[in-house]
């Protein structure tokens, strides 16, 4: 991209979908991580004319600072935890368990909100493309990209992103079959300095997009 930003989420989107035409993928399937993938994956979902879905990985804070992530989890008990052995030794096996336990039952709470059930359907063996609006530390993409393999055991995993730091896309690519990403900055401090416009994007707008993409397929 010669500007090196996108204009918001659908432009990126946009971009995406061009690069993942080229692949022929038919026999695949879309999950979003919410809620800014959601309209990036939309436009990539219309694009292709695949089903739209989501995952929700949330971050898990520490007790002394939420900011602070000693990991990850999924609805499914994924939990990817932190490298940084100092940090964990500060926290206790039983903090970690009921942190989870409270951010598992946030994703379901959130999963019924925007999907209407917390099941997923039938896309066992399918060509996975996992997409948000761009990565940061990796920490809750990982641990989507590994819950995904549980629960869908895919023929292929690709991972699309408009943007991600070199250090993480070189982490991430290991996790799965393929990553497209057109912005890959050696500098990098926040993904949304490579958007123009990096709204917030709301619960209406997430499940909006969803029922758009389901009735879309069925019509």
């Amino acid at each position: 991209m010669e500007n090196k930003t996108y204009k918001d989420r659908v432009d990126a989107g946009r971009v995406l979908a061009q690069e993942l035409k080229a692949k022929n993928i038919i026999d695949g399937v879309i999950i979003a991580i919410p809620r800014g993938g959601v309209v990036t994956a939309a436009q990539v979902a219309e694009a292709l004319n695949l089903p739209l879905d989501i995952i929700i990985p949330r971050k898990i804070g520490a007790p002394f600072n939420p900011e602070v992530a000693i990991g990850s989890v999924t609805q499914d008990g994924t939990v990817i935890l932190t490298g940084n052995k100092n940090l964990l030794q500060s926290v206790s096996k039983e903090d970690i368990d009921d942190m989870v336990r409270i951010e598992i039952n946030e994703i379901k709470r959130r999963m019924l909100k925007y999907r209407g059930n917390t099941d997923y359907p039938i896309n066992i063996g399918k060509t996975v493309i996992i997409i948000d609006d761009g990565i940061a530390t990796g920490f809750t993409t990982r641990a989507a990209i590994m819950s995904i393999k549980k629960i869908l055991n895919p023929r292929k995993t690709i991972l699309a992103v408009p943007v991600a730091p070199l250090e993480v896309f070189q982490t991430l690519s290991e996790d799965v079959d393929e990553i497209v990403c057109p912005l890959v900055p050696e500098t990098f401090y926040a993904v949304g300095q490579f958007y123009r416009i990096f709204d917030q994007v709301s619960d209406e707008e997430v499940i909006n997009l969803l029922h758009k993409s389901r009735k879309k397929l069925k019509s």
